[in-house]
């Protein structure tokens, strides 16, 4: 063959060979920021499969707070080829309510209430290359990137991908819900002990990848050093398909777990009973009136009429409850219901 004919070809198999690697590197996340949708005015979802890059920030030591967590993840959505970071939100409050009950045959459901200011919900299906599959919710403004920020763009559904490593509430393939919950006041919880650092929010979203049951969320909790996002204190509500049910606290810098089906914005480990607990906020003795008179036994009719009782109003400075879940933790479905519409529901089921 003449050098002529040679060249061409070698340069058009070279050029093939950058396209085939760029893609092994960059396909999956492609992949995941073009599945992006929008379910409704200011509500999305997003599917993603492949190496989401939790393994990378654990191995990396993690982050003790937002910004340095946001460095990595700039690096892992680039590949290496930008080393920024993204905004980081303001300090906020937000009120939450969380109910696990049982219905009549025996299986254990829970539902959410996130109540917050105006927020951009994104629905997250994660089938992660190491880890287990979930599906999970985050609040797009958290991101940090404005209030009128929206992924209608490819390049703003590509760091849309950045909930790959935070989420405020999910339930993973192994019937595991949790849910990120203001717990009362605003002390902090910054851990020193030597552990692999994450945030609230990033930790959440470590437990879906991870964790089976409600034990072995407690022991990756233990095995990190937890740090309070966006300046307030924060508590977990977990629950798996056994039925056990806890909230975690952390007081005074140590993890608390404290066995229960309720769970709203006040405390409840013993060292700090009630504290946060304003006397017109009623939520809790409403779902636990509501759980006594059933005996904890409810249908999704009932558990959903439940949460509906304690969703929080609009106001001129609050946007009320954004979103409600019902988790059915024996068929890892999902349930949502946005800024109190109950009459129109997204239903999501893990395989």
């Amino acid at each position: 063959m003449k050098p002529r004919k040679i060249i061409p070809r070698i340069l058009g198999l070279t050029a093939l060979a950058a396209l085939i690697g760029a893609w092994a590197v960059f396909g999956p996340l492609v992949k995941g920021a073009l599945s992006l949708q929008k379910l409704d005015d200011g509500i999305y979802y997003m599917e993603f499969k492949g190496d989401d890059g939790f393994e990378g920030l654990l191995e990396s030591g993690g982050g003790s707070d937002a910004a340095e967590i946001s460095r990595y993840v700039i690096r892992f959505l680039s590949k290496g080829f930008s080393d920024g970071a993204m905004p980081v939100p303001t300090d906020s409050l937000y009120a939450c309510s969380a109910f696990t009950v049982r219905d009549r045959e025996g299986r254990f459901m829970t539902g959410r209430n996130f109540d917050f200011y105006d927020t951009t919900p994104l629905i997250l299906h994660s089938r992660p290359r190491k880890g287990y599959e979930s599906i999970s919710t985050f609040d797009l403004r958290l991101l940090g990137f404005g209030d009128d920020w929206k992924p209608d763009t490819f390049s703003h559904k590509y760091m849309a991908l950045a909930t790959l490593f935070f989420s405020l509430d999910g339930i993973n393939e192994k019937g595991l819900a949790i849910a990120d919950l203001m717990a009362g006041d605003d002390v902090v919880t910054h851990q020193d002990r030597g552990k692999p650092d994450l945030t609230t929010t990033a930790a959440l979203r470590y437990i879906l990848n991870r964790a089976a049951t409600v034990d072995e969320a407690l022991a990756l909790l233990e095995g990190i050093d937890m740090h309070s996002d966006i300046g307030s204190a924060h508590h977990f509500a977990i629950s798996d398909v056994t039925g056990r049910s806890v909230v975690v606290e952390y007081i005074d810098g140590e993890m608390v777990a404290t066995d229960t089906p309720i769970v709203t914005n006040h405390y409840l480990a013993p060292a700090k009973y009630l504290v946060g607990r304003h006397p017109n906020d009623h939520r809790y003795d409403t779902l636990e009136d509501k759980y006594v008179d059933c005996l904890g036994v409810f249908d999704e009719d009932s558990l959903l009429e439940a949460m509906e009782s304690v969703t929080q109003t609009p106001s001129e400075t609050f946007g009320g409850t954004q979103w409600t879940i019902l988790w059915d933790l024996e068929a890892r479905i999902a349930t949502y219901y946005f800024r109190r519409n109950f009459d129109k529901g997204y239903l999501l089921q893990i395989n």
